[in-house]
């Protein structure tokens, strides 16, 4: 009944140094070119969020967890940047897929440096966004601020949600398992109550054979 509980109480109790150094490394991983579609980012960080327990360890992840988003994106443009258009043909690229690329780029041309920040929260795009923003020879004084504010905005998302997950989480397996303590009394009860009557019934049918034999 707490496998749960003892699963998020183990991760908590990893060293918070390990945890953030792993999450971060992760996360820096995703939002490089390619490498997100392998390294499991966004799930290491909602995982990750359910140590969360103060507001403390809320920005002390926030901080490394931004900070290696943007890292991840700079590099991401300057890939672009030093390759251009021909990423659209690399192996990652056709990997992940084509169609994401374009998208980005489509993304890019109707909304600039707005397209940095609305990419960050869409799946596979947001990998190909920055290198497709550095190919499209979007400045990185522009790139940048919107780099930030995409990557403090998702970040703080993830973390909220992984944090109220693993206090969710921790709640509704104690009140089930009290459900469950309330539900083996009851069967209980009822248990005692049928063998008292069995018991009783037999005990009745007994005296009226002995009268009978009597």
């Amino acid at each position: 009944m707490s496998f749960l509980t003892d699963a998020l109480e183990g991760l908590a109790g990893l060293p918070q140094p390990a945890v953030l150094a792993v999450t971060g490394a992760l996360t820096l991983a995703e939002c490089t070119l390619g490498v997100g579609f392998l390294a499991p980012g966004e799930t290491a960080l909602l995982l990750a969020s359910t140590t969360v327990t103060s507001m403390s360890r809320f920005v002390v992840m926030w901080l490394v967890v931004t900070a290696c988003a943007v890292a991840g994106d700079s590099i991401g443009h300057h890939l672009g940047r030093r390759c251009g258009d021909r990423l659209r043909d690399s192996r990652i690229v056709r990997r992940m897929g084509q169609q994401h690329w374009d998208k980005a780029g489509d993304l890019l041309r109707r909304r600039g440096a707005r397209a940095v920040f609305a990419a960050r929260f869409l799946p596979v795009v947001r990998t190909l966004v920055p290198a497709s923003a550095g190919a499209s020879k979007l400045e990185y004084r522009r790139f940048l601020p919107a780099s930030i504010a995409g990557a403090g905005c998702w970040s703080a998302l993830h973390i909220g949600i992984g944090s109220a997950a693993g206090a969710s989480a921790k709640y509704v397996e104690s009140v089930f398992s009290g459900a469950m303590w309330v539900v083996l009394g009851v069967v209980v009860v009822v248990g005692v109550v049928v063998v008292l009557r069995r018991r009783k019934r037999a005990a009745a049918a007994e005296s009226e054979e002995l009268e009978e034999v009597v």
